[in-house]
């Protein structure tokens, strides 16, 4: 029997590649004789940058920078010489796992230190960034990572408002470009189709998670929605907001004002670069897993995508999770773990017990 083993990451538990050993250790403990292949999978979230250089091998390149409330933090960039492409994620230094839950506020918050490891990599010689958009601390329109680029955004009196500052995006008034901007494309990742503005929005949607009171959301919008009548006076194609670019508080949206990007599917741009459907065709079996899967999971998540190819190529395929909405997502076995006290001192062990456990236990069966 040949296994792909393909989870993407257990949030909050197992990150995918740990994951992927934990699986294939089961596995191979009740079947010793059977080949099992690991490439854990990413779809846009927290990390996608990261996994898909380790597994392509790229070179790693540090640069201190500042995190999304100023401070000081080590950040890298992964290159990749022969297409002059750099690789990272916002999470790795605007992340929220840097943030305790005090610290949270979108008023503050920015993508500044994001921008700032993009500056090294045009300095490298990036000619293309690839960027994954899960994680992020901020909802800020990408201003932060616009400021590190060259932008100037001035208050009412014509002076430049700096990074960080409290209620920048009540203060903007005017933007001003810098006499050259860098010539560089952008592709960013997502895993998710929400609209920046909207209902169904960056605002009400991801706002609360990332510190935005409720009572704050109405004049939040409205300072976002003129900054973005500011962006497309300057801008010089024409900009309007598309499905995807609620991801990471609006990044792509402001990004694309004035840089040329496009917006992708992390898991398909993944699955792509690290040959998936041929794995996935060598497979007698897949076995893939998230940590909850949920309604959300078939709009763009890793395993559910991963489904639709197995499922084109004729493989069956497994899914871990919790909860109980995988059952009928159209796996062709669903494999339930365990719900979690996350506030059991060791709750990343019984995880990780649990996941060997289930699966030693289906393998058997």
């Amino acid at each position: 029997m040949k296994w792909l083993v393909s989870p993407n990451a257990f949030k909050g538990t197992i990150e995918a590649d740990e994951a992927a050993e934990i699986i294939k250790n089961a596995i191979v403990e009740r079947n010793p004789n059977d080949e099992v292949f690991c490439c854990p999978i990413a779809d846009g979230g927290d990390g996608t940058c990261f996994l898909l250089s380790e597994i392509l091998g790229l070179e790693k390149r540090n640069s201190m920078v500042t995190d999304a409330l100023g401070r000081p933090i080590e950040g890298f960039f992964s290159w990749e010489g022969a297409s002059k492409t750099a690789y990272l994620d916002v999470s790795t230094v605007s992340g929220i796992k840097w943030l305790r839950e005090v610290e949270k506020d979108p008023w503050v918050s920015s993508t500044y230190g994001t921008g700032t490891l993009i500056k090294s990599a045009i300095q490298d010689g990036a000619e293309q960034v690839v960027i994954g958009l899960g994680g992020s601390a901020t909802v800020d329109m990408g201003l932060g990572m616009l400021q590190a680029l060259g932008l100037l955004f001035l208050d009412e009196k014509g002076r430049e408002i700096r990074p960080y500052t409290p209620g920048l995006l009540l203060k903007i008034r005017h933007i001003q470009l810098p006499p050259k901007l860098p010539k560089v494309k952008f592709t960013f990742l997502c895993d998710v189709n929400n609209y920046f503005f909207g209902d169904n929005g960056a605002i009400p949607v991801f706002g609360p998670q990332k510190g935005l009171k409720r009572e704050d959301m109405p004049r939040f919008g409205a300072a976002c929605a003129r900054v973005f009548r500011l962006m497309q006076d300057k801008s010089r194609q024409k900009l309007q907001d598309l499905p995807g670019y609620g991801a990471a508080g609006g990044i792509a949206l402001g990004m694309a004002a004035f840089f040329d990007c496009e917006l992708v599917s992390g898991a398909t741009y993944f699955f792509q670069k690290v040959g998936i459907p041929k794995r996935v065709a060598w497979a007698d079996r897949v076995v893939t897993g998230e940590g909850k899967f949920d309604t959300q999971s078939a709009q763009g998540k890793g395993s559910y995508e991963l489904m639709k190819i197995a499922k084109q190529a004729k493989t069956p395929i497994w899914l871990i999770s919790a909860g109980e909405e995988g059952k009928n997502a159209g796996f062709d076995r669903y494999i339930q773990l365990p719900e979690l006290d996350f506030g059991e001192d060791e709750f990343e062990l019984t995880a990780k017990e649990n996941l060997f456990n289930v699966v030693k236990e289906a393998v058997s069966s």
